[in-house]
């Protein structure tokens, strides 16, 4: 299986398979020089995940934001598959038991397909937990218990920790609390423009940012491509970047822009994310992304509008060229 599994991959270049409110895609990357990883550090607790564990993680967070749920859900989802699966995204279990969240066919909750479908899988398990009344103020253990059933309901329990510190920073309520090391390597990729200004990398980006969070206000691209506004030797002029607006400047859309950027960071070695800015921070791939999110520092020279000069309105995202 796949990072992420098969299941969640955009409808490009013959490489894609589009499936329901998620599209990812596996680059097909060969053996790296160093295995990637990612950090959540939220009030202390620091929180290490694989890069696969991280996808899966930034994911299962996303859902819970594009379908309005709070960040308990996502706490709730997150330890729940930190017990079932280790948030990997495996063929075989107890019994039939399979995927993230360790369903069975056998009990309803889907076809092997389907439960291994990471997009499917977490929508069912927030099918059946916003069905339990007052899980938002229950204990974690509890409203996991009471999804999954669990032979072994105290386990969950062992996971609470990992799994608020991860959904607090995943959901943008704790800022810049996750980052992603990452070789920065990238296989060759036409720098064409599609017929929406786009290099297919970028166009990927495009697509999959908006099946995972819903509609968003997207701009830095046009038809034929763009030529103005923005900084010399931008990524825009090659078509290799977007911008995902959250305005009005406001702590709502200051948390929604952290979930939009914190989501990228996990999928940045899968998609070839070069650079991402937002709210005066950015992060390289590369050397420099073991540092995080670090100051942005606007050229001295540039005018204009303050705030989205520091990029506090829209994330930034570039692909590599």
């Amino acid at each position: 299986m796949t990072r992420l599994g098969k299941a969640i991959a955009v409808g490009v270049a013959g490489l894609l398979v589009f499936v329901g409110v998620g599209v990812l895609v596996d680059r097909g990357v060969g053996p790296l020089t160093r295995s990637p990883g990612c950090t959540a550090e939220v009030n202390g607790r620091t929180v290490e995940l694989t890069q696969e564990q991280a996808e899966n993680a930034a994911l299962i967070a996303a859902i819970s934001i594009q379908r309005g749920l709070p960040a308990r859900a996502a706490s709730i989802a997150l330890a729940t598959a930190y017990q079932e699966s280790k948030i990997l995204n495996i063929e075989h279990g107890d019994r039939d038991s399979i995927g993230l969240f360790q369903q069975r066919p056998s009990q309803g909750w889907g076809t092997i397909e389907e439960i291994l479908d990471p997009v499917y899988s977490t929508h069912t398990f927030y099918d059946a937990l916003v069905k339990i009344d007052g899980y938002e103020t229950m204990e974690i253990t509890e409203a996991a218990q009471a999804v999954q059933r669990s032979a072994f309901p105290d386990a969950y329990a062992d996971h609470e920790a990992d799994a608020r510190a991860l959904a607090s920073a995943l959901t943008g309520n704790s800022p810049r609390a996750f980052w992603c090391e990452t070789p920065g390597d990238a296989d060759e990729a036409s720098d064409r423009l599609g017929g929406d200004g786009l290099v297919e990398r970028a166009a990927i980006v495009r697509e999959e940012v908006e099946s995972v969070f819903g509609s968003l206000s997207l701009g830095g691209f046009e038809p034929g491509g763009v030529s103005n506004g923005h900084m010399e030797g931008s990524a825009h002029y090659e078509g290799r970047a977007i911008d995902i607006f959250v305005r009005p400047i406001n702590p709502d859309n200051r948390k929604r822009g952290w979930a939009i950027a914190s989501y990228l960071i996990a999928q940045a070695d899968r998609l070839s994310i070069n650079t991402l800015i937002f709210d005066d921070r950015i992060w390289h791939a590369g050397s420099r992304s073991g540092d995080g999110w670090t100051d942005y520092r606007v050229p001295s020279s540039s005018g204009g509008d303050r705030a989205i000069l520091e990029h506090r309105d829209h994330v930034h995202v570039d692909v590599a060229s």
